[in-house]
């Protein structure tokens, strides 16, 4: 209770500073190409970057030339914008970007100021659509879709802001975005689709071999380690494939160094998600792997995604 004035003050300011962008007493810049924004109200993991992979391959499948913008959350480029590398260091471009722009030839950029990255972006590559990975607050940029991504087993936590709860905005806000995603759910429902994530395939970190993950042939006794907004969706995962993980959960955006292991049994294989994977490269040993996974989202999820971008994208269709 004693947060609750202060959780009221503060979505009383998010709520009059996205009001000052929708009526236009704020300058938002609209891109000439659409962009599809994807974001939360929540703190912590809803599953924002595997949304990102698969808006990317349904995009490219449509024969639409994708790219994507991100904050670039820890990185420390030296200069922004910044076009991300797949051959780049995480300090330089954020472990999710980089980690996207490793999966797919896309133009990825981070850039805190949001509508800048994007003219960068559009000042070198053209592109069809542009993904705005987290940026649901970023009022200064125009937006095509809003996207929102709700984890389905923590939903709206006490549904109360921030500092009492884990709102970025009021729960209202949920009424005017145009695709609600529950990762998680176990079926699209009435105002929101499901989305689940499936695991593909066991990868190593050092050699880049993939496994499928019926062919493993160790111990099923495992050091996990997940350093993501909701780590024990990732353990939970482990063992649902039939391992017995010793949990590692780090923060979100973790740095490793030698010594994150040195509670590690180095006889036991090491599993980890593909984002922590990126910052482990030069750290792994021969028995460190990570395990892919991919969004699986449902026929009408895509169509409805399609049919809030302009037809002129998609000529020959009615």
């Amino acid at each position: 209770m004693l947060l609750r004035p202060l959780s009221a003050l503060y979505a009383s300011l998010v709520v009059r500073r996205r009001a000052r962008y929708l009526s236009g007493r704020a300058e938002q810049w609209a891109p000439p190409v659409p962009v599809i924004v994807v974001g939360n109200i929540t703190l912590g993991g809803t599953g924002k970057t595997p949304m990102c992979l698969w808006l990317i391959e349904h995009l490219r499948a449509r024969d639409l030339r994708v790219g994507l913008i991100s904050r670039g959350y820890g990185a420390e480029p030296g200069d922004f914008p910044r076009f991300v590398q797949a051959g780049d260091a995480p300090t330089q471009s954020g472990d999710e970007p980089l980690l996207i722009a490793r999966r797919f030839d896309i133009p990825v950029v981070i850039d805190p100021d949001r509508p800048r990255g994007c003219r960068a972006l559009l000042e070198h590559h053209r592109v069809d659509v542009i993904i705005s990975d987290d940026g649901l607050q970023h009022y200064r940029l125009g937006r095509s879709v809003e996207l929102v991504m709700i984890d389905h087993a923590r939903g709206l936590g006490n549904g109360r802001c921030l500092p009492e709860g884990p709102l970025r905005e009021p729960a209202d806000r949920l009424k005017s975005v145009d695709l609600l995603v529950r990762n998680g759910a176990p079926a699209d429902a009435e105002g929101c689709y499901a989305m689940r994530l499936e695991p593909v395939a066991l990868v190593n970190v050092r050699s880049g071999q993939r496994m499928a993950i019926d062919s493993w042939r160790g111990t099923r006794e495992v050091e996990a380690l997940a350093g993501i907004g909701n780590p024990q969706r990732f353990f939970d995962t482990l063992q649902q494939l039939g391992f017995a993980p010793r949990k590692h959960a780090f923060g979100d955006h973790a740095d490793y160094n030698a010594d994150s292991f040195a509670g590690f049994d180095a006889s036991r294989p090491v599993i980890m998600t593909e984002k922590d994977a990126v910052k482990c490269n030069e750290l792994a040993q021969d028995n460190w792997w990570y395990l892919s996974v991919e969004a699986v989202l449902s026929d009408a999820f895509a169509k409805a995604l399609d049919a809030r971008l302009p037809r002129s994208l998609f000529p020959g269709e009615p």
